[in-house]
């Protein structure tokens, strides 16, 4: 589980000093605020903020809460992160069962011949997939770990021409989608082993950053199409919580175009 504690010492120390209308100064040990400036800006007392970074007070208000997102700075979803955090849901914990994705569900992207599409479960392992998607990348296939390959797998970094701001996008969204939630022990062995094997994993995991971007565009290098820059959509899938995501060109596009010599050639096999 997230700790309150572990996310307020996060996010402090990214925030400059200059940001919020504090003198840097020349001798500054830490990085971002320090404490008692958090606790200045919230006006709250540094020891209340002290023992709320510590987990020895597990039970601030919501005003309290509100008004050290102001202090540091946090958007909406980051603030929203912050008070699931401090009045966490308890949950019942069941052992995690095998995912399936509905016959339904996988009539209906199986029927989109024009239109990747792939569905994947709640540790980001694609369930299932259509022709056109394993054929845009092996990594959108069935039992591929989506986010595993993301950072481990060196043929992502050619795959998307822009790595590092899918890389910089997929965090944040595993933890809004997560929430403080992240006792399942399939996703504790996968933090664990990203953590230890990827450099660029633990950085942005240990940033803290919450941000749940489920549209917008993406940038991909095929190695038989060439260049393709398609729009994707992520849509959680209300009865399971399965996500399905699909990816589509611009009409009239030079993507569109190469997507649709993509889909002939999977026909053609």
């Amino acid at each position: 589980m997230v700790h309150l504690g572990d996310y307020l010492r996060a996010r402090r120390e990214l925030v400059r000093p200059g940001e919020v209308g504090l003198p840097a100064g020349e001798r500054r040990r830490v990085p971002g605020l320090r404490r008692e400036e958090v606790a200045l800006l919230a006006g709250i007392s540094a020891e209340y903020y002290l023992r709320l970074e510590q987990g020895r007070d597990q039970h601030p208000s919501d005003q309290v809460l509100d008004s050290i997102a102001g202090a540091l700075r946090l958007d909406a979803e980051a603030s929203a992160y912050l008070h699931a955090l401090a009045h966490p849901v308890p949950a019942k914990r069941r052992r995690p069962k095998a995912e399936k994705v509905s016959a339904s569900v996988r009539d209906l992207i199986d029927g989109w011949t024009t239109t990747p599409a792939y569905v994947q479960g709640r540790t980001m392992t694609v369930l299932a997939a259509n022709p056109l998607a394993t054929a845009l990348s092996p990594f959108f296939a069935p039992g591929v770990n989506t986010l595993r390959a993301a950072f481990l797998e060196p043929g992502m970094r050619s795959f998307y021409r822009d790595w590092d701001g899918m890389t910089a996008k997929v965090v944040p969204y595993l933890r809004s989608v997560l929430g403080s939630d992240v006792d399942d022990p399939r996703l504790v062995t996968l933090i664990g082993e990203l953590s230890l094997h990827s450099e660029r994993f633990r950085t942005l995991w240990a940033r803290h950053d919450v941000r749940q971007k489920s549209s917008g565009l993406t940038e991909l290098l095929h190695p038989q199409v060439g260049p393709l820059d398609l729009r994707y959509e992520k849509l959680v899938l209300p009865e399971s919580g399965q996500v399905l995501i699909t990816y589509h060109a611009d009409p009239g596009s030079t993507s569109e175009e190469r997507l649709r010599l993509l889909g002939t050639l999977v026909r053609a096999r």
